[in-house]
C-alpha cells in the first residue's frame, strides 16, 4: 500500500473508532429524545450529553452546574457545582479494543510507524473537536483532558495491535527494542521476562477471580437489585438507560472486587469502606447494582486475601522453568529471588494503576470519594504477590530436591 493510501486508511481507522465510541451513548440518547420527549427538546443537548458520557468514560473531568430540579432531587441548592472525576471504564475498554484492531490493520499496510502516528494524530484532533463542540456553562468537560486522555487510550491499543501483528508476521526477527532486548545477557533476560510475566499473570488471574466473584454477588443479590429497580419507578426506556449506564461501570466493579481481594477494599462515599473485614457504608445512590452488596461483617471475609497469593503462586510456578533455562547451569537462587521481587513490583504497580483509573468522584459531598485507594491497593498487592510468586518458584524446586535426596539415600 502506498504512503498516501496508508495515510487515508489510518485516518479512517481513527475516525471509525471515535465514531463507534460516541455512537454508543448517542444512540441511547437519541432514542430517549424520540420516545420519551417526542422530539421536543433541542437534539444538540442530547449530543452534548452523549459526548460528555464518552469523555467521562476516558477519565475526562466534567463540571456540572445543577439546575433547580436536579438540585432539589439531591437536597442541594440550585447552582451547585458538581465535578465528575470517575471514569466509566467500559468506554475506555471499547476504545482500547478497537485501537488494537486498528493497530493490526495499520501494521498490515507495511507502514507501521507512519500509519500509527497519523492515526493517533487524527484521533487526537477529532477528540479535541468533539470536546470543543460540547463546551457549555452547565456541563463543561476539561478541554485539555478531552484532547489527551482518549488518544492516550487509543494510542495504547494501537501500540498493542502493531506489536502483535509484527510478532505474528515475523516471529523470528529482532528489530528495534526486540534486538536490544535480545542482546542482553541471557540470565538477565530470563529474569526480566519471568518477572514481567509473573506480575502480569498474577494481576490477570486476580481480575479473573474478581469478575467471577462480582457476577456471583450480583446473582445472589438479584432480588434486591430488582427491588431497587422497582423503587425507582422507571419505565422500560428508563430501565434500559439505567442498565446501559451500569454496564459502562462493569470494569470498575471488577477492579473494585480485585481491590477487595487485595485487602484495602474500596469506598462508596467519604468515610465508608467495603473490605474483607466488613462493609460500612452510609446512604447509597439509587443505583440498582449497589443493592447486591453484602452488608455487615463477613465471618470468613479474610479468606479473600488468599486470592492474590494463589494467583502469584500459579504465576511463579509457571515462569520458574523459563528462568532456569535462560540461566543454564549457573546459580539459581539469586535469579529466582529477583524474579519473584520483580513480579511482585510489576503486579503491585499494575493493580495500583488500575485502582487509580477506576476511582474518582461521582457527586458533591460524600460522593466525591468513590473507589479504592491506589497506593494502599498497590502496596498490599505487591506484598501478597511477593509471597505467592516466591512460594510458587520455591515449590517448583521441591520435586527436584526430593529426587536428589532420594539418590543420595540410595548411595
Amino acid at each position: 500500500m502506498t504512503r498516501r493510501l496508508t495515510l487515508l486508511f489510518a485516518a479512517f481507522e481513527a475516525a471509525l473508532v471515535l465514531a463507534i465510541g460516541v455512537a454508543v451513548p448517542l444512540l441511547v440518547a437519541t432514542v430517549l429524545w424520540a420516545a420519551q420527549f417526542g422530539f421536543g427538546p433541542d437534539w444538540l443537548g442530547f449530543w452534548r450529553g452523549a459526548v460528555d458520557v464518552w469523555l467521562i468514560g476516558h477519565g475526562v473531568d466534567v463540571t456540572f452546574v445543577l439546575d433547580e430540579t436536579t438540585a432539589a432531587a439531591i437536597a442541594a441548592p440550585a447552582g451547585t457545582v458538581v465535578k465528575v472525576t470517575i471514569a466509566a471504564l467500559g468506554f475506555a475498554l471499547l476504545t482500547l479494543a478497537l485501537g488494537v484492531r486498528a493497530g493490526i490493520r495499520i501494521a498490515e499496510t507495511g507502514h507501521r510507524r507512519l500509519g500509527s502516528l497519523t492515526s493517533l494524530a487524527v484521533f487526537a484532533a477529532l477528540s479535541f473537536l468533539v470536546t470543543f463542540s460540547v463546551l457549555h456553562p452547565d456541563a463543561r468537560p476539561s478541554l485539555w483532558q478531552g484532547t489527551l486522555l482518549p488518544p492516550l487510550v487509543y494510542g495504547a491499543g494501537l501500540l498493542l495491535g502493531v506489536l502483535r501483528e509484527s510478532a505474528d508476521a515475523a516471529p523470528g526477527s529482532h528489530r528495534g527494542f526486540a534486538a536490544r532486548f535480545a542482546a542482553v545477557d541471557a540470565r538477565t533476560r530470563g529474569v526480566l521476562r519471568g518477572g514481567l510475566t509473573a506480575g502480569a499473570a498474577s494481576v490477570a488471574l486476580t481480575l479473573l477471580v474478581s469478575a467471577i466473584a462480582a457476577t456471583v454477588v450480583v446473582v445472589v443479590g438479584y432480588a434486591q437489585v430488582i427491588r431497587m429497580y422497582e423503587s425507582l419507578h422507571t419505565e422500560v426506556l428508563g430501565g434500559v438507560v439505567l442498565t446501559a449506564g451500569q454496564l459502562a461501570f462493569i470494569p470498575n466493579v471488577v477492579i473494585w472486587a480485585a481491590s477487595w481481594f487485595a485487602g484495602p477494599g474500596f469506598a462508596l462515599g467519604l468515610g465508608s469502606q467495603v473490605s474483607p473485614l466488613g462493609t460500612a457504608v452510609g446512604p447509597l445512590p439509587a443505583i440498582p447494582i449497589l443493592g447486591a452488596l453484602p452488608s455487615g461483617e463477613l465471618s470468613f471475609g479474610f479468606v479473600g486475601l488468599v486470592v492474590p497469593v494463589v494467583a502469584g503462586f500459579l504465576a511463579g510456578a509457571a515462569v520458574r522453568p523459563g528462568v532456569i533455562r535462560a540461566g543454564g547451569d549457573g546459580p539459581r537462587a539469586g535469579r529466582l529471588a529477583l524474579t519473584a521481587l520483580l513480579g511482585a513490583l510489576v503486579g503491585g504497580l499494575l493493580l495500583g494503576l488500575l485502582a487509580a483509573a477506576s476511582a474518582g468522584g461521582l457527586g458533591p459531598g460524600r460522593f466525591s470519594v468513590i473507589g479504592p485507594d491506589p497506593l494502599a491497593v498497590g502496596l498490599a498487592a505487591a506484598a501478597e504477590f511477593a509471597v505467592g510468586i516466591g512460594l510458587g518458584i520455591a515449590t517448583g524446586a521441591l520435586p527436584g530436591l526430593a529426587a536428589r535426596l532420594g539418590r543420595r539415600r540410595d548411595r
